[in-house]
């Protein structure tokens, strides 16, 4: 797991000389992770990320997707060269 205040390249800011200490949650739950915080976790629009929740603190994490959750993986054996040149058209 990745301590994102520690984490962060020399040439970012921390966090707390930014502004950025704290977020405001919206009504939906919903608020918004800095950008220190996403460059040093690698996410973006899209990425998913994980909490795991120690005492009275959460970790945030970028989560990683196993293969076994691609629902399209098990159709692999059909994307050949071959199969896209015969049936790429469809």
């Amino acid at each position: 797991m990745m301590d994102v205040r520690k984490s962060l390249h020399p040439r970012d800011h921390d966090l707390h000389e930014i502004g950025h200490d704290h977020e405001q949650i919206t009504s939906k739950a919903q608020t918004t992770i800095p950008q220190p915080v996403r460059a040093a976790l690698c996410v973006g629009e899209g990425d998913e990320l994980a909490y795991q929740i120690e005492g009275d603190h959460v970790i945030l994490t970028k989560a990683r997707r196993d293969p076994i959750d691609d629902p399209f993986a098990t159709f692999r054996e059909w994307s050949s060269e071959a199969d896209q040149r015969a049936y790429g058209d469809l």
